[in-house]
């Protein structure tokens, strides 16, 4: 019998962010569309603007009538994020953004090129409740969830971003992962909605491939089973840390709803379901888990559950100020892997990109409050 959602799934909300098209389905941007005054086929041609041009801009919108123009673009677009800074390292290849929300919230964001594609890591909701000691985000709890078009928003203005040479020679965003600051399945219904605008062609989407999108978790398992049911061909990442119950109590606290079996036997029905290999996401902390039998454990854990439907994707921390928690060496780092593999499960190391820029998750944010 499936368990009821802790008080932790339905988030406060701090501020409410204005109406924006990105929120809207179809149907409901013709509405808004004719109830600012014009006729709806306009929806389409804002919807263009926004999705296929990335651009809020009404100067660039040369098809609308003159008269009114700006009125109608900021009662459609609102400006929904603001930048307070961005700051870059790996020659120019990491980009890390806070961004400020109507209401003063701060979220971020991080641009990642790599040699066969760009990638944006992005927030879903503005801190984080599942209070994981180890994170930095969840060290500062939570605020309130964002809103499927501060989602959009952050995906629209890192792809314009990457467009423009942001990042060095132009390019295009090619893929988004959920797993800057918050629990995505917390906020499901608005991250459901982000995803399926990211996804859909222009004009009633960004057009990124859903097989390049990848969406974690904690491990909230009625919201993995409403994934599931989505049949969507997005990639689940479910954010273990530890093959046992004892230690994953401590740090990932809502396993004392759903324990790790219940949480892997969830993500092994998605994956049959979608036939997407799923990816097991393991912030390796020195003396804490990464102990050799611990790789053992996992593997083994891994291996019954989920077959060849798994990708071990094993993360060096990345401490946070004052943390009493720091990354393992890199020979326990090897070993871990060799015994993961060992096992006859996928495993590799996480590319380790902006430690000098206050990447992990949060970090910048609270940099701003300080």
């Amino acid at each position: 019998m499936t368990k009821p959602l802790p008080l932790i799934f339905n988030a406060p909300r701090r501020g409410k962010p204005p109406v924006h098209l990105a929120d809207l389905d179809v149907d409901a941007r013709k509405a808004a569309v004719t109830q600012a005054g014009q006729p709806a086929f306009r929806s389409d041609q804002l919807a263009r603007h926004y999705f296929g041009g990335l651009t809020r801009d009404a100067a660039e919108m040369s098809d609308l009538p003159a008269s009114g123009r700006q009125d109608f673009v900021d009662a459609l677009l609102p400006e929904l994020l603001t930048e307070v800074r961005s700051i870059a390292c790996d020659d120019g290849d990491t980009r890390k953004t806070l961004w400020r929300a109507h209401d003063g919230t701060l979220i971020e964001s991080v641009l990642m090129r790599y040699p066969d594609r760009i990638t944006l890591c992005v927030s879903s909701q503005a801190g984080c409740g599942m209070a994981c000691p180890f994170c930095a985000t969840g060290q500062g709890g939570l605020q309130r969830n964002l809103s499927t078009a501060e989602i959009v928003e952050q995906v629209r203005l890192a792809a314009r971003a990457a467009r423009d040479g942001a990042m060095g020679e132009p390019g295009r965003l090619s893929n988004v992962v959920f797993m800057g600051m918050g629990e995505p399945l917390a906020n499901y219904n608005r991250v459901l909605a982000a995803v399926k605008m990211i996804t859909a062609p222009a004009p009633h989407g960004l057009g990124i491939s859903a097989r390049s999108v990848t969406v974690s978790t904690v491990g909230l398992v009625p919201a993995i089973e409403k994934l599931t049911a989505e049949k969507l061909q997005v990639r689940l990442a479910v954010s273990l840390h530890t093959p046992d119950d004892e230690l994953r109590d401590t740090l990932v606290p809502v396993n004392d709803r759903w324990k790790i079996d219940e949480v892997l036997r969830a993500a092994r029905a998605y994956a049959d379901t979608t036939g997407r290999r799923v990816s097991i996401e393991y912030a390796l902390i020195k003396e804490v888990n990464d102990q050799p039998w611990r790789a053992d454990m996992l593997g083994e854990l891994l291996r019954r559950h989920l077959g060849q439907l798994v990708h071990v994707n094993l993360i060096p921390l990345n401490p946070t100020p004052g943390s009493e928690w720091d990354a393992s060496p890199k020979p326990v780092q090897d070993e871990f892997v060799r015994r993961v593999r060992a096992q006859g499960v996928a495993c590799t190391v996480r590319d380790t990109r902006g430690q000098e820029i206050a990447a992990a998750c949060g970090q910048l944010a609270a940099e701003e409050l300080v």
